[in-house]
């Protein structure tokens, strides 16, 4: 870095001192006119002939001020940053004891390259220049959460959110820490690493002969195929016969049904009492209007025999987040041990992505504004689905945050019996945070990352070239941040695999800082591991490509379903109350939910009455039919409960009548 770099950084440290100390030392108070016109005190007022000398700093001015404003508080520090605050340490004992002098074994650990000619000379160190970087590098560890404030809000420290060191120093002493992985860090790295170059060597090879499948890397970088269409005709002939004799229903007596099978509604208990609902059909009534966006108000006018006041109890007392998700819970279970779900997949992979849904009337100022979806403020139901089309849990969320803030709180937060090994996202799904806790946790992500090219691969330190690869190696790993931060990357994911604190929190914690913390950095570094071998992966296999392709399809079928139901108020959210808004994305998942389940039944009687009317049935062409299908299901209308139209235990509703082969 130039002088003229220098001053301007030295410049700008002055000024954020004395903002943020607000220090007003007698002096200087006849200056606040200039102060005012110029933002800066006037000793730090820049002259062509600027330089730091002879600012006028005495020694340990703004630490002497800040020690005497702060002493009550009481720093703490990760690892990665103690220099610094030995640094401050050996300060303010020279301001105690009037020292002039650095002593012999002043820490200089801290002292970036960019500050090395200013503080170390000839001369040895220089007093003034060392004082000022250690608080500059205070004021960066401050913002990166390496240093933390006792008391603070907005520099708290990151222990407060993690189990205790006593419980994970003796879960790792008796190794049952509840990961994945090994949690010794040279055994780590020298099973992730070793994968590491082979799988590079092996695409470093295949490229340079032309071998990838369906992918060529040139100068110019990475081109891949298209996947060709994945659905024969055959298939959409299938497709087609199912639809045409699924039996019609309404919505209601389709939840009533559902319920018959699974009784999924005795979860919706009393909050004091713990008792069932007293009135079924009034329960349904209100899940209902959740689902379709149409209100309390409105569901009574469209409900013979109901009224507000009495959905609204219910609602009160019935219906909580706790109360959906074991519901939710309980239909997502009974797809998954449904056999017909089989054909679709076993239940270990998944899906999740974000559906924008306008936030209007009320709730417009509750909304938030994304570029990606238009200049109108809304809201994201974030849902995970499973291979089998489940759609196992739902959160509401801000637009402005990326979608890999809460792709692990559907797989580790959910209720239901499955158990997800690998996962899908389209681009928004990633960062490197995430591959990172992913792998720590036991699962596989595989993200369909837009514009792969751009996404660079990330090598081991060595002698080895990958000149195939050139183009897309965007630098070296630097596994010495992993070293240093291994203890905190165990205890990080432990605290989040046993709930401690969610997921999302600490990745929404560790992507917000304006300079990333020595956890952020090695997490990343981990995370530069996983998505390099994921993308290495990629270009060998064309069946991962489409595997991660069908997966996100399905999300994005399940989104139209979604939309589909939730159609009334123009399909804008209108509750104000974050809560409201909840219920209103936990309604509509529980429904979908239940769609499924009831198609999932039917498309299998479909495919055995196709079968006995002398129809060719492959079963390698079932995976091809979709239980997400709304054609036949009137989601419109008055809102009627007959207890006439319920079906018998065991009993299924008619066909519509079969095309003969």
């Amino acid at each position: 870095m130039t002088l003229e770099g220098h001053r301007r950084e030295i410049l700008v440290l002055a000024r954020t001192g004395y903002v943020v100390l607000r220090i007003e030392p007698a002096p200087l108070a006849c200056l606040a006119p200039l102060r005012v016109a110029t933002g800066l005190p006037a000793p730090f007022r820049r002259s062509p002939g600027w330089l730091p000398s002879p600012l006028g700093w005495r020694p340990s001015m703004a630490l002497q001020t800040r020690q005497k404003r702060r002493r009550s508080r009481v720093r703490d520090t990760a690892a990665a940053a103690k220099n610094v605050l030995d640094a401050i340490e050996v300060l303010r004992g020279m301001n105690t004891d009037n020292a002039r002098k650095l002593p012999a074994d002043a820490p200089t650990g801290f002292i970036k390259p960019r500050w090395q000619k200013l503080v170390m000379t000839d001369a040895g160190i220089d007093r003034r220049y060392y004082e000022l970087c250690a608080l500059s590098e205070l004021k960066n560890s401050l913002r990166s959460g390496d240093i933390w404030v006792q008391g603070s809000r907005q520099f708290k420290d990151f222990e407060d959110y993690l189990v205790p060191p006593e419980k994970f120093t003796s879960l790792k002493q008796s190794s049952e820490l509840p990961l994945a992985v090994a949690t010794d860090c040279e055994q780590y790295l020298h099973e992730r690493l070793t994968l590491l170059e082979a799988q590079l060597a092996t695409v470093n090879r295949m490229a340079a002969a032309n071998d990838l499948p369906d992918a060529i890397i040139t100068e110019s970088g990475l081109k891949i195929t298209p996947l060709d269409a994945a659905v024969p005709d055959t298939a959409q002939a299938l497709i087609d016969q199912t639809a045409m004799v699924l039996p019609h229903v309404k919505i209601t007596e389709l939840l009533l049904e559902v319920d018959e099978w699974t009784g999924f509604t005795r979860h919706f208990t009393h909050l004091k009492s713990g008792d069932l609902a007293k009135d079924k059909n009034l329960l349904l009534t209100t899940i209902l209007a959740d689902a379709i966006n149409l209100g309390l108000t409105k569901m009574a006018e469209s409900c013979p025999g109901t009224t507000y006041a009495k959905l609204a109890w219910l609602q009160a007392w019935h219906t909580r987040d706790e109360t959906y998700s074991t519901a939710l819970a309980e239909l997502v279970n009974a797809q998954f041990r449904h056999p017909f779900a089989g054909h679709w997949g076993d239940g270990t992979t998944s899906s999740s992505d974000g559906q924008n849904f306008r936030t209007a009337s009320k709730a417009k100022s509750t909304g938030h504004i994304n570029p990606k979806y238009g200049s109108s403020p809304g809201r994201t139901f974030y849902t995970h689905i499973s291979d089998q089309y489940a759609p196992f849990h739902t959160k509401v969320v801000n637009v402005g945050l990326r979608d890999s803030t809460y792709v692990l709180d559907g797989l580790l937060y959910h209720e239901s019996d499955l158990r997800i090994e690998e996962h899908y996202t389209d681009t928004a799904g990633f960062t490197d945070h995430v591959f990172a806790l992913m792998h720590l946790l036991g699962f596989r992500f595989a993200p369909r990352i837009r514009d792969l090219g751009d996404t660079k691969l990330y090598i081991p330190k060595g002698d080895a070239a990958y000149d195939a690869l050139k183009p897309m190696i965007g630098g070296t790993l630097n596994i010495k941040h992993v070293r240093a931060h291994w203890d905190e990357i165990l205890r990080l994911a432990t605290s989040i695999k046993q709930g401690t604190v969610t997921a999302s929190l600490m990745l929404r914690k560790l992507g917000s800082y304006p300079r990333q913390n020595g956890l952020a950095v090695a997490l990343r570094e981990l995370g530069r591991i996983e998505r390099t071998l994921f993308i290495l992966d990629w270009l060998q296999s064309v069946e991962l490509r489409r595997r991660v392709h069908a997966g996100l399809n399905k999300g994005e079928a399940r989104n139209a379903l979604a939309r589909a139901v939730f159609f009334n108020r123009l399909g804008e959210i209108r509750d104000r109350s974050f809560e409201q808004q909840r219920y209103r994305a936990s309604g509509l998942n529980l429904v979908t939910a239940a769609i499924v389940l009831w198609n999932t039944v039917y498309l299998e009687r479909a495919a055995h009455a196709l079968r006995g009317n002398g129809h060719a049935v492959d079963d390698s062409l079932l995976q091809y039919l979709s239980p997400l299908g709304w054609e036949h299901i009137n989601l419109t209308g008055d809102y009627l409960w007959r207890s006439s139209a319920k079906i018998g235990a065991g009993k299924f509703r008619p066909l519509r009548p079969l095309q003969p082969a």
